[in-house]
């Protein structure tokens, strides 16, 4: 497994990109901008009104938790919805 650099800011959240996700399964996976570790990402984690579900190339805001040695990104949302809830 990678062990690249994570930003795990406590204040404010960590933008990344999704690589993929898999709405069948429920899951995919997000790379922070700038950083090249793989994080899990599952559909329980995405907070979004509806239809929980990541495009990949999409611009997503998170925080990061560190589980069983992986990285998994938790309180997702994405851009749009910031964007939107600031406004």
């Amino acid at each position: 497994m990678e062990t690249g650099n994570v930003n795990q800011q406590s204040a404010g959240k960590v933008r990344g990109t999704v690589k993929w996700f898999n709405n069948a399964k429920g899951y995919g996976f997000i790379v922070e901008d700038g950083g090249s570790v793989d994080m899990f990402a599952h559909y329980s984690a995405i907070t979004m009104d509806g239809y929980k579900t990541l495009k990949a190339g999409q611009t997503v805001q998170f925080d990061t938790k560190e589980v069983d040695g992986g990285i998994h990104a938790i309180n997702i949302s994405t851009i749009e919805e910031v964007a939107d809830a600031e406004a």
